[in-house]
């Protein structure tokens, strides 16, 4: 497994140099965070190469608010990556490639957008129908619990679903018992920790087990622009363009550097990492998100 990831970093590597060495065109096809992260990193590595960067959306980062939004964005056109939104990605129309100034097409093409269930090995009475990606994702309820489509615990209530496979709320808009959570690192990690909660509370034979909830750290996004540049937003919620850009240029490429890092060293059981990292998942106070004061 991890022999075969080494050896497609290396073949991608060796590609984006042939690339960069006839002064190819990429066109980069969604611009939320694996693509402008992508389009900026080898904007920075391979700088011969014309980079294209589009989206069906208004602009870049749908997600985020405005101010982060424009300082990607501001950064991509100061490299010299073309931008254009509201604009479908149509391979086979020439009006579309017409559109985007690229008449002859682009070389190369990375598709950065969406997600897709990878839980085929669950029986389908416990995958949801929708979501998505056309949907997959395993129902779950407010104890981490995997579920059956009805709501009701499958098997003996011992199999827990956290992370990017679980369907990702509870309720339905806009009466949410808990919004959509983002599919990113934090809240997986934070759901976990309730599971092993619950798990922990179910082997001393309780009952009572806590409620799951939207975790404060879902709403912390950090986006990278190349090495040397990033920005940081936190107190981000499910509303469209919630939270507060609170760290950008150089002091956010060194925080993401920190992140990362600190987090390797958490899972090599480096003192370090396991300090910060056991902190950030035992706040005291919460004061963002919709989970408890207090938890």
């Amino acid at each position: 497994f991890i022999e075969g990831r080494r050896r497609h970093v290396l073949e991608e590597f060796h590609k984006l140099q042939a690339l960069n060495a006839n002064k190819s065109t990429i066109l980069i096809v969604g611009a939320g965070f694996i693509g402008v992260e992508w389009a900026t990193e080898i904007d920075y590595f391979f700088p011969e190469v014309k980079l294209t960067i589009i989206d069906a959306l208004p602009r870049a980062l749908g997600p985020l608010p405005d101010s982060a939004a424009e300082y990607c964005s501001a950064y991509m056109h100061a490299t010299g990556i073309k931008e254009f939104y509201d604009c479908k990605y149509d391979a086979k129309s020439q009006a579309f490639w017409d559109r985007i100034e690229l008449p002859n097409k682009a070389d190369v093409e990375y598709i950065c957008i969406g997600v897709k269930a990878s839980s085929y090995f669950m029986p389908a009475e416990t995958l949801s129908d929708k979501g998505p990606g056309g949907g997959g994702w395993i129902h779950f309820n407010k104890f981490m619990q995997v579920t059956k489509k009805d709501g009701t615990i499958w098997g003996d209530g011992t199999c827990f679903a956290v992370g990017d496979c679980n369907y990702g709320c509870l309720g339905s808009p806009p009466n949410w018992e808990m919004p959509p959570v983002p599919k990113i690192s934090y809240p997986g990690e934070e759901q976990a920790l309730h599971a092993v909660n619950n798990v922990k509370l179910m082997a001393r034979g309780s009952t009572k087990l806590k409620p799951t909830w939207w975790p404060w750290g879902a709403g912390m996004f950090a986006t990278s622009l190349g090495p040397h540049d990033a920005c940081f937003v936190m107190a981000a919620n499910h509303e469209k363009g919630s939270g507060y850009m609170v760290n950008w240029w150089i002091p956010a490429a060194l925080q993401k550097e920190i992140i990362e890092s600190t987090k390797i060293n958490e899972c090599k059981n480096g003192c370090i990492g396991i300090l910060i990292w056991h902190f950030v998942h035992h706040t005291p106070v919460h004061l963002f998100g919709k989970g408890p004061w207090f938890p």
